[in-house]
């Protein structure tokens, strides 16, 4: 039998299709449930378990009770046990809201037991939760759900983490290494500047093809080659179309020669080379893509990992994708930043299997002035 530890943080991502930098803190919950923000963990986690559904019948996954674990288990009817009744929670309009230091409980009750791994769904605060209380030989791997995911200890997407928990379960032999846990101060990052700290390292399995780097850095060499890259996406743009112009310092740069002060960790809309919307939530993208003639998507890779979407993009969600279509998104990055990946695909986590799989495939990316390459995205699964 298979033992595995599960822990899940049913509020993480909460904040980023409303347009939150994070998810951390229990006014930051409140305030997104408020604004009708739907909590994603259980959907991801699902995704996860479902790869691996034919080996059910081989594994027992201890967790605690509620959306931390249980409710899972029993959906999928997966043998289970609770081994932690959160007491340390908080309540909003009667509602549990589970906490970091339920997080950290049941890890540690997890430790007490001799498992094989232990799966954990969240972002990078959660890993450092997860970090905080774990023993340094128990092999973990970490399900994304949250808006900040930097930490090289989870899996490119959900069905990703499933599918090499098949080779786990296969018996086929998975190397093990040593990942770093890196989070973002959320405070300075909803002020727009990025200021990461590394927490530790936990043991995760090692694949190339399923596991995600660390986040990577900008580089002074790359300056003159987003200016290229800004020029030739302003001098394609159309009067009477909507922009909107994605996260990152790529995506920065494009605003920057427009001399529009960006949303540099957000989604900002551009009409005739002006501001219409600042850092728009996905209620104001579905909003525009109902009532505009004609959008168009500007997105950057994140250095070092890949992903075009689902970190740190919520607000472009599967609802927003589907609406405008695939082909209304273009792609820019550096071409040191595609020299990092060695070869690897674009990575994209919409949350929606099937709505990541209609997205893989050769994509144009944009490089330089007048340049463009086509490179493939998915995680060749």
């Amino acid at each position: 039998m298979f033992k595995i530890g599960l822990v899940i943080n049913p509020y993480a991502g909460i904040g980023g299709r409303v347009g939150f930098k994070g998810s951390d803190g229990d006014e930051i919950r409140e305030q997104a449930l408020k604004l009708g923000a739907k909590k994603l963990s259980l959907e991801k986690a699902l995704l996860s378990f479902k790869q691996f559904e034919e080996h059910f019948s081989h594994i027992k996954v201890y967790t605690a009770s509620g959306e931390m674990g249980e409710q899972l288990c029993t959906i999928l009817n997966i043998s289970h046990q609770v081994v932690l009744y959160p007491k340390s929670s908080s309540h909003f309009q009667e509602q549990l809201l589970t906490s970091a230091k339920d997080t950290e409980l049941l890890v540690d009750e997890l430790c007490q037991l001799e498992l094989d791994i232990i799966l954990f769904v969240g972002g990078d605060g959660t890993a450092r939760n997860v970090c905080n209380v774990i023993k340094e030989e128990q092999l973990v791997l970490g399900i994304p759900a949250g808006v900040k995911i930097h930490s090289g200890v989870y899996s490119v997407s959900p069905e990703a983490a499933g599918k090499l928990m098949c080779e786990l379960l296969s018996g086929n032999m998975v190397s093990v290494q040593q990942a770093d846990v890196v989070d973002l101060n959320e405070v300075e990052f909803r002020a727009g500047r990025v200021k990461t700290k590394h927490y530790g390292e936990m043991s995760v399995p090692n694949s190339q093809v399923y596991m995600q780097s660390v986040k990577g850095g900008s580089s002074q060499s790359e300056d003159l080659e987003l200016i290229d890259i800004a020029s030739d996406v302003i001098e394609d743009m159309q009067d009477d179309v909507y922009y909107v112009v994605g996260s990152g310092t790529t995506c920065a740069a494009i605003m920057d020669e427009l001399s529009i002060t960006n949303t540099l960790l957000g989604s900002d809309v551009v009409f005739n080379q002006g501001l219409y919307l600042a850092d728009a939530t996905e209620k104001d993208l579905l909003h525009l893509l109902t009532n505009a003639t004609k959008v168009v998507f500007i997105l950057t890779v994140i250095g070092g990992q890949g992903h075009i979407l689902g970190r740190g993009n919520h607000q472009i969600s599967p609802e927003v994708i589907k609406k405008v279509g695939w082909s209304s998104f273009r792609i820019i990055t550096t071409k040191s930043k595609l020299l990092e990946l060695q070869g690897r695909p674009l990575q994209v986590d919409t949350g929606e299997t099937e709505l990541d799989h209609k997205l893989f495939g050769l994509k144009k990316v944009t490089t330089g002035y007048h340049e463009q390459v086509l490179y493939p995205v998915g995680f060749n699964g």
